[in-house]
């Protein structure tokens, strides 16, 4: 649960006000390529993106989105739909106010909405256009964005002070101040303040600690939290749970997003497996049941427990997206798949189901648990499909479906 933040709804969609920590991606698709776009929207909800952020940056793009909305809403998905604009947000929602329409929320970044006299003129424009169609706002910061001009005057202000503080405390002190500024702007422009979401998005990760701590103690808003342009890989994900994880962890942060670099070919839903489990790790939320298996050791010379562990984890994962919707509760399920006697029989009884397969010099027979009880001893070459069958019918017996009125099933 976040901190005191104020309650913001996002189409069907609570961020704040004690909700759950919400978590967000992005497309990488050209938006005008409606069915690429819509596909990859599918998917990422799918995965359990519970927001999806699309570029809108061409007449093109903002002429597909209301396109997008009524398929995407057809097929039954009803995911809030976030338009990003930098640079001309103001000319494609006043030229194509379908878009405005279709869209949940619109992301308005300070630095990129105009230069010099303009600024003002295309923000308010842009606020305009969200009270009339009462859409929500995130006013998103990023550091590589920056207003150079509030960041100037502050740096030259600095450096009349008596004791000038670094060059990165007022670089950081400017992001919070674009922020809360620009929110304060937009309140006077007439947007409520429970339509107004802040982020201060940076690529360093005490930076972006800095920066948030300083945000949530001044202000009320929800946050959005993210490490942008985190890299590739192990790397971006190292990062990106290093910044989040202790924000979090303080109650700071009510939507996050993962801004991790794909690998050639590979899926954009990892990002959200790794929102996910940041908040199921940290115990903020449960997403998918959790497989707790041992590292391996000496004693357990045989792979045979981490190709079990790794076939349960891919059975969990598939057969989610059906027990989601007809098994309400199963994500909070453990299930163990350990190694050897050491922990094996006590990690497994403190599991909802678990299994302890025989290490080195051991019995070659594997006690499944139960609740906590010795239920059966699986052996021979059949384990892991007998395994993956008593988890089947675990969920069946603990997480029923739930009756609907006029369902003639008991």
């Amino acid at each position: 649960m976040s901190r005191h933040a104020l309650a913001v709804k996002v189409g069907p969609i609570t961020i704040g006000g004690g909700a759950p920590v919400v978590v967000q991606s992005m497309t990488n698709t050209d938006t005008a390529d409606i069915e690429a776009t819509i596909a990859q929207i599918k998917a990422l909800a799918d995965a359990g993106s519970e927001l999806v952020r699309i570029t809108v940056n061409t007449e093109e793009a903002a002429k597909a989105v209301a396109e997008i909305r009524s398929r995407l809403t057809d097929a039954g998905y009803d995911t809030p739909l976030i338009g990003d604009f930098h640079f001309n947000g103001h000319k494609l929602l006043t030229l194509y106010p379908d878009c405005a329409r279709a869209l949940d929320k619109l992301r308005i970044n300070p630095g990129n909405v105009g230069k010099g006299s303009k600024r003002d003129i295309q923000f308010a424009k842009m606020i305009e256009i969200a009270c009339e169609h009462e859409k929500v706002i995130r006013i998103g910061v990023n550091g590589g964005s920056l207003d150079q001009a509030l960041l100037a005057g502050m740096m030259d202000e600095n450096s009349r002070a008596e004791q000038p503080a670094p060059a990165r405390t007022i670089f950081n002190r400017a992001m919070v101040r674009s922020a809360l500024e620009s929110a304060e702007q937009a309140r006077c422009l007439g947007l409520p303040e429970d339509r107004i979401i802040l982020s201060c998005k940076m690529s360093n990760v005490p930076d972006l600690i800095e920066v948030h701590e300083d945000l949530a103690s001044r202000c009320r808003y929800p946050i959005h939290l993210g490490l942008t342009e985190a890299g590739m890989g192990s790397k971006g994900i190292i990062a990106s749970t290093a910044g989040l994880s202790i924000l979090l962890n303080q109650g700071i942060g009510d939507t996050i997003r993962i801004s991790l670099t794909p690998e050639p070919g590979e899926s954009r839903t990892q990002e959200v497996k790794v929102a996910q489990n940041i908040l199921q790790s940290l115990g903020l939320r449960s997403f998918t049941p959790a497989v707790i298996a041992c590292p391996g050791c000496g004693r357990t010379s045989s792979d045979y427990f981490q190709h079990l562990a790794k076939k349960i984890e891919g059975f969990l994962e598939n057969r989610m997206p059906e027990w989601r919707r007809s098994r309400p509760g199963v994500e909070n399920m453990t299930v163990a798949v350990m190694g050897c006697v050491v922990n094996g029989p006590g990690e497994s009884r403190q599991a909802n189901i678990g299994i302890s397969l025989p290490g080195n010099g051991e019995r070659p027979v594997a006690p499944v648990y139960i609740n906590g009880k010795n239920a059966t001893t699986l052996k021979g070459e059949n384990i892991a499909a007998e395994f993956q069958d008593m988890v089947e019918d675990y969920v069946r017996q603990h997480y029923p479906m739930p009756v609907r009125e006029n369902d003639p099933r008991p």
